[in-house]
């Protein structure tokens, strides 16, 4: 990392949280974070799933990933 503090990621308050890609690909700058990816027994798991606000196109990431503030800016910003 290059310094930077990390992003303080509240595991509990994730789901419904908006993010903002430091470096968008296609487009994608602004997520919002779904909900946990849940394993066959309904349990969730490490995974969230975040939503891109732009084109609703989806993916998964290790929720401690939102911590890198080298890729991830809390919030929406411009």
């Amino acid at each position: 990392m290059s310094g930077a503090k990390r992003n303080p990621v509240n595991r509990k308050k994730l789901p419904g949280s908006k993010w903002t890609a430091v470096r968008p690909k296609n487009r994608e700058k602004h997520f919002i974070v779904l909900d946990w990816v849940r394993d066959d027994d309904g349990r969730p798991t490490d995974e969230v799933v975040l939503e891109a606000v732009l084109t609703r196109s989806s993916r998964e990431l290790h929720w401690r990933e939102l911590g890198n503030p080298d890729v991830w800016r809390i919030g929406w910003l411009p």
